[in-house]
């Protein structure tokens, strides 16, 4: 695991395109598409819970970064209730591949987005006690969101509630 935080970020990045990679392999009603998909939304959930109290909420006392963080902080929601709704979608269905590939589309372009222009951008903002400060708490909150995060089948109008 890296010291860096932005490192660090990008290290769990590359274990959800791995986890997108495999769940596009995957076909049906199977043990292995649910597996994948808990996983993914497991980690995904605690990933952005953890990034959003270690990184963004730093990144939002920084004027010049606010408008990115917001944005940031923003697609997660919208990602949550995506995985909500693919969640509560049958796995066999056609719908589930349409809304699987909408996430897979929607995940890449926000990490891509996160790791070629918003963290570069924060680099600039940061002193080694932010820096030390972000570790830590993404560290230690990504563990306890983990704990409490939860796969949410909602359908999609109601996750927005």
């Amino acid at each position: 695991m890296s010291e860096d935080i932005f490192a660090r970020l990008k290290e769990d990045h590359e274990k959800h395109r791995k986890l997108l990679d495999k769940l596009a392999e995957t076909s049906g009603e199977s043990e292995q598409r649910r597996e994948l998909l808990e996983r993914f939304t497991l980690e995904v959930k605690s990933h952005a819970a953890a990034e959003e109290q270690a990184v963004y909420s730093t990144m939002m006392r920084k004027p010049a970064t606010t408008d990115e963080t917001r944005h940031s902080v923003a697609e997660h929601h919208e990602l949550e209730e995506m995985m909500n709704d693919l969640a509560a979608t049958d796995m066999s269905s056609p719908g589930w591949i349409a809304k699987f590939k909408q996430l897979d589309h929607d995940y890449r372009h926000h990490i891509d987005e996160e790791e070629e222009d918003h963290f570069p951008d924060f680099e600039k903002h940061l002193t080694e006690e932010d820096r030390e400060h972000m570790r830590g708490v993404f560290d230690r909150r990504k563990k306890a969101e983990k704990a409490d995060a939860e796969v949410t089948p909602e359908k999609m109008e109601d996750a927005k509630e």
